[in-house]
């Protein structure tokens, strides 16, 4: 079943728009040599795009396992718990001798603590008894403050310098991007993607509930697993590239369903991304080549992401 003529027409348009802001960026206020403005700009775009599809992707499929438009990752504190296990990680090895691990090799170790940790967690909080959606935002919002203040007071054992360094981890910045794990996150996304779009027959089903789902042949716990695990990946990328963003994925989600008018993941996964696209893209176009403002950019999408968490949550929305 495809798209009906208007989801058709505003994807087609989001696609024009996220076009058109790669190409301003790369293009806008070009003061230096090409080869310059490629490598500079070039590895921060690079940056912003896999954001982009890393947040899109992991809070549409996230949203269809919990079966709920309002929960994300990032609301149930997953980013924060990365930065929570970067930072034990640091303490424990020492900010000098884990300085000796090659950055890859380091981030795999991470990432693999934190899939673990999430996976965990996962499992105590949706495949248990039932619990209400207020409940399972408070348990998020507690948990998330919990694990940056772990991550800061571990920081804090550091000396002033090292803590200094560190402690910016802890904030969303597109202009401060993580380019030692571009092309490592550039793997793991493109790895996460292809799973995904692999299993987005499957999770229209899964969209459907549980019972369902394993009624129509779904292996239920292997496919969430499996989903889960990008889920945690994808979200350790991002926050490892720019730092923890709470409402982005939750504003791009919700764009993807706007934009498409459909529950099909085929058509509600690549929208999610170029909505991410168009906000991050264009919007870092908007505030610093056109209109050359300081303004962060990160704290204006939290600002709007915020402002919809209160309407869907009084709203009550649910998937």
């Amino acid at each position: 079943m495809g798209l009906n003529p208007r989801g058709k027409l505003l994807l087609s348009l989001t696609a024009l728009l996220a076009l058109l802001s790669v190409v301003g960026f790369m293009t806008l206020n070009v003061q230096s040599d090409w080869g310059f403005i490629m490598e500079y700009r070039g590895s921060r775009l690079l940056g912003m795009l896999l954001v982009a599809i890393t947040m899109g992707l992991a809070t549409v499929v996230f949203q269809t396992v919990t079966h709920n438009r309002i929960l994300t990752p990032s609301l149930m504190g997953f980013d924060v718990l990365y930065v929570l296990v970067h930072s034990l990680a640091l303490l424990v090895w020492g900010a000098e001798q884990s300085t000796n691990w090659p950055i890859e090799l380091r981030f795999i170790v991470e990432v693999a603590a934190m899939v673990a940790i999430a996976l965990l967690l996962f499992r105590l909080l949706f495949t248990g008894s039932v619990r209400g959606l207020h409940v399972l935002i408070l348990l998020g919002m507690v948990g998330g403050l919990l694990f940056r203040e772990l991550a800061d007071l571990a920081l804090r054992i550091f000396d002033p310098s090292e803590f200094s360094i560190q402690q910016g981890s802890g904030v969303a910045n597109f202009n401060r991007i993580n380019l030692k794990l571009l092309w490592i996150g550039l793997v793991g996304v493109g790895l996460c993607s292809t799973l995904l779009f692999h299993f987005r027959r499957q999770l229209d089903v899964l969209s459907l509930g549980r019972d369902v789902a394993i009624n129509l042949g779904i292996p239920y716990i292997k496919t969430i697993t499996l989903l889960m695990l990008a889920i945690s990946v994808l979200i350790s990328i991002s926050t490892a590239l720019v730092g923890p963003l709470l409402f982005f994925g939750l504003l791009m989600a919700n764009l993807a369903y706007w934009l498409t008018g459909s529950h099909q993941h085929r058509w509600t996964l690549p929208a999610s991304v170029l909505a991410g696209i168009v906000c991050l893209v264009g919007g870092q176009v908007v505030f610093e080549h056109l209109l050359s403002s300081g303004l962060p950019l990160a704290m204006v999408i939290e600002l709007c992401g915020g402002v919809l968490f209160i309407v869907l949550l009084l709203r009550g929305v649910k998937q």
